[in-house]
């Protein structure tokens, strides 16, 4: 019987271990990935964590295990097969066993949707990019390109604009599904252009993004963008089918929680990128993870 089981190893994850260790609770660490981190690792640089400025995922993310190793976090390497909860007690099973637990931290994150065209997977990190915020500025004073027509996308589209010489907003229809309000901005950009009825077929490039393909829906016409960076934003998917009618979650599958991380259940807590919230990012992830285990910790000392 463990005091606490973090599932997930991303930063928010992480965060929890070394607050976890730090409050000399009983806590292991689940984790289905060879390597913590999370989504971060595929990042080739960070430049908005404080203090680590251009850093790259990868390192970030050693430097969050190394320091809650060095605090004597436990970590196992297990696919959770399922989830539920008897007598208060939260049962974890995994495909190495069952493993029993007081409280429960959920940190499993959330999957960018990809375009699943070529190129995609083979040039992540190297130009193609999820996250404008996280990567835009590596970009400065060159051509890029944004795939979509959400809110998220034209947000990212009028924040590149600050920085990149040139803007290309590819949408598969003819008009964006943003906020009217985000499309007036973007509309009075004037190195922003629409490319409608559009669908990349290929991204293309050796070590780097070079060029982006694009078919037009209606007449089937072709056409070559010639970019230095994709930034995809056709939504993001939560890691949370295991927690179905184990938590509340909303119509997207993200679990809701207070600002705390407290879920519906007593006991339970979600942090980072498969919580509802504003904003998701390594900052705020790791915030998380700290919230939920001072959740966790309270949770113990009143129970």
């Amino acid at each position: 019987m463990y005091d606490l089981i973090i599932i997930g190893s991303g930063p928010a994850g992480l965060t929890a271990a070394i607050y976890a260790a730090r409050a000399k609770l009983s806590a292991i660490v689940l984790e289905q990935n060879f390597i913590s981190g999370g989504q971060v690792i595929n990042t080739y640089e960070v430049d908005n964590y404080p203090g680590l400025p251009g850093i790259s995922g990868m390192d970030l993310s050693m430097k969050f295990r190394e320091h809650a190793e060095s605090l004597g976090a436990e970590f196992v390497r297990a696919q959770v097969i399922s989830v539920h909860v008897e007598n208060g007690i939260k049962m974890v099973r995994t495909e190495n066993g069952l493993y029993e637990t007081k409280t429960l931290i959920m940190s499993t994150g959330a999957d960018h949707r990809k375009l699943g065209v070529p190129g995609e997977d083979r040039l992540m990190g190297m130009g193609v990019s999820y996250c404008a915020t996280c990567d835009g500025a590596f970009f400065k004073g060159s051509d890029v390109a944004v795939i979509g027509g959400g809110d998220v996308a034209v947000e990212d589209a009028i924040f590149l604009a600050r920085g990149c010489r040139k803007v290309y907003v590819v949408h598969r229809r003819d008009e964006l599904r943003a906020a009217k309000m985000l499309q007036e901005r973007l509309f009075a950009l004037p190195n922003v252009e629409m490319v409608w009825d559009s669908t990349v077929s290929s991204l293309e490039g050796e070590n780097q993004v070079g060029a982006v393909k694009i078919v037009n829906v209606k007449d089937g016409s072709k056409k070559t963008l010639h970019v230095d960076g994709v930034f995809i934003a056709v939504g993001i998917t939560p890691t949370t089918e295991l927690f179905k009618g184990v938590v509340d979650m909303d119509q997207n599958g993200y679990i809701i929680t207070d600002e705390n991380g407290t879920t519906s259940v007593p006991g339970i807590y979600a942090a980072g990128d498969a919580r509802v919230k504003q904003l998701r990012q390594i900052i705020t992830a790791a915030a998380d993870g700290a919230n939920a285990v001072t959740s966790a910790l309270n949770y113990l000392l009143e129970n």
